[in-house]
């Protein structure tokens, strides 16, 4: 259903499918009851629900989640992924353009080729200094909590 609601058309699709889905429902329901003030009131909160369902817009992708999809591309390892997730909201809540005195963007670095580098590489240079440094993501982490950064 996510993958289906992606596009306009694709939400129209579904939208019909379940107007004629309900549709069925409704007519099976008010099949054996005559057509009173209840059996109206029951069509009208269906397609009520209906109309608000078909009017919900789908949640927006926002870049920071294009960069955690990129970091977690880089990072296989979903425990690695999170440790650095976790340095890297801690340092600049996944803005690549934060400032902090003399540091820089994601991972903020100090150098000023770092400052002027896409968030992408942003990442791919903070994980190239974290392995470096500390040997793994996680390491670099409990660094942080040892020294009371967190």
């Amino acid at each position: 259903m996510h993958n289906l609601c992606t596009t306009r058309q694709s939400i129209a699709q579904v939208i019909h499918i379940l107007a004629s889905n309900l549709t069925k429902v409704v007519r099976s329901i008010l099949a054996g009851e005559p057509l009173r003030r209840i059996a109206r009131m029951r069509c009208l909160v269906l397609v009520g629900a209906l109309c608000i369902v078909g009017t919900t817009p789908a949640e927006a992708i926002t870049k920071t989640d294009y960069l955690k999809l990129y970091t977690h591309s880089r990072i296989i390892d979903y425990e690695q992924f999170i440790c650095l997730s976790k340095i890297i909201y801690k340092e600049s809540r996944w803005n690549p353009q934060a400032i902090n005195g003399s540091h820089y963007g994601l991972g903020q670095m100090r150098s000023k080729h770092y400052r002027n580098l896409d968030p992408y590489r942003q990442i791919d240079a903070t994980i190239l200094y974290i392995k470096g440094r500390y040997g793994s993501m996680c390491k670099a982490w409990e660094f942080h909590k040892a020294k009371g950064y967190y």
